[in-house]
């Protein structure tokens, strides 16, 4: 039997399945991906609605991800960058903070900002020369304590918590209290420091689209949804079943096999409403944050701010909603509006579209960086993939893939399929 004879199946192409089968074919075997929609890219998608590009929801690529420098070609990408730094709206009031040693037009911004004082401002350029020299392995070593707590633990104002952490970090994990582990602000916080938010000039997919170009040997099977996995049997939704040797699942596993246990997860979700407009409050790839407490909105970009493929006549606003509500659409779109006039100034708006994404990101607690192999294997011939067992990030997707994929290797090598 060659390594192209043992059937491996993948559940779920999204990018932590994607690159378990990438991994597979570089031993030389050939995986089947079984993916449940029309494309390969799980969370990582982007629509052409109206001549407009749009990402399903506001995601972005931080450009020092150890897993997307190894994965990926950010020049073949095209990557376009953003300035670091934000826009903070409040009070239907604008000013800026960054990062002024990478952007000498923010020194002045920066300093009479008022969304912090001056102590703040230190504070943050002293975390983040702390955070450059801290490794990513004594990061998710640390104790853990809520971001929050961390954050006052450290000296910061409520007023720069309130005016920019909140904000700026409920937009990265889709909770407001900010009670994600200090850990993944500790690792976000340092890849902002150390590197860039960057986004493929033809959209987030632009990043799975790539990763798949590679595969060579990997079948795909699109529209193939699975209902069960027995061991050696995979059984899908329309009642046909296939026999399998591996399986390596790229998704939610609670659902796909019985009696597993702590495997059940819980989502964080979000809105993403499109907007188009005749003109931007925000002249540069600046990402914008909204600072009232009783604004449904988190965060902006004008997407027109940076280079796109597909590009409308008009200027392309995205909206980002976190807090919960029980709006209807027609109401949200209306809340929204007001919203973006009152508090941003941004008038003359026609509505694009509505992203609805129940499930944006797994609600985690033991926040890790990576795997071992051995740790992917669920049962004798299952494995599992996927961000949700690290930290729920792009560079967590493809570090799981990998490991999973390195997973059925090992255990192929001490039964003897593989020398």
């Amino acid at each position: 039997m060659t390594t192209e004879d043992i059937r491996i199946h993948i559940i779920g192409g999204g990018i932590s399945g994607i690159i378990a089968a990438k991994t597979l074919e570089e031993f030389g075997f050939a995986p089947t991906i079984l993916e449940g929609s029309d494309r390969l890219g799980g969370r990582v998608k982007t629509d052409v609605v109206d001549g407009y590009q749009l990402d399903r929801g506001f995601q972005v690529l931080l450009s020092n991800y150890p897993a997307a420098k190894k994965f990926l070609d950010y020049k073949a990408l095209s990557v376009q960058e953003f300035i670091s730094g934000a826009a903070i709206f409040k009070k239907g009031k604008k000013s800026y903070i960054g990062d002024p040693l990478r952007d000498r037009s923010l020194w002045m911004k920066t300093l009479f900002s008022n969304v912090a004082t001056l102590g703040d401002k230190l504070k943050i350029f002293q975390l983040q020369n702390q955070l450059k020299k801290k490794s990513i392995d004594k990061i998710f070593e640390s104790a853990e304590v809520s971001t929050m707590e961390y954050l006052r633990g450290y000296g910061f104002s409520e007023k720069i918590i309130h005016n920019f952490f909140q904000p700026f970090f409920t937009g990265i994990f889709l909770e407001e209290k900010l009670e994600t582990s200090s850990r993944m602000f500790e690792f976000v916080f340092k890849m902002f420091a150390e590197g860039l938010a960057l986004i493929p000039k033809g959209g987030i997919e632009e990043i799975s689209k790539q990763l798949s170009s590679h595969l060579q040997k990997t079948t795909i099977q699109l529209n193939t949804k699975v209902k069960a996995i027995q061991d050696t049997k995979i059984v899908l939704e329309d009642g046909n079943e296939i026999k399998t040797d591996y399986t390596i699942i790229a998704t939610e596993a609670s659902s796909l096999i019985s009696n597993l246990k702590n495997q059940q997860l819980d989502w964080k979700s979000c809105d993403t409403l499109y907007f188009t407009t005749d003109a931007r409050v925000i002249q540069k790839p600046f990402i914008g944050l909204v600072a009232s407490r009783k604004s449904l909105i988190n965060n902006i970009f004008y997407h027109s701010s940076v280079e796109m493929t597909q590009r409308g006549d008009q200027e392309l606003l995205s909206v980002t909603v976190v807090k919960d509500h029980s709006l209807s659409e027609k109401e949200l779109i209306a809340a929204v509006t007001k919203e973006l006039q009152e508090e941003c100034g941004i008038k003359n708006l026609q509505f694009l579209k509505r992203y609805q994404i129940d499930k944006a990101l797994p609600q985690l607690h033991n926040f890790q960086y990576e795997v071992s192999p051995s740790e992917t294997q669920l049962k004798e011939r299952i494995f599992l993939a996927g961000d949700v067992q690290l930290n729920a990030s792009l560079n967590a997707a493809m570090l799981a893939g990998e490991a999973a994929a390195l997973g059925v290797l090992q255990v192929m090598g001490k039964t003897g399929v593989i020398q």
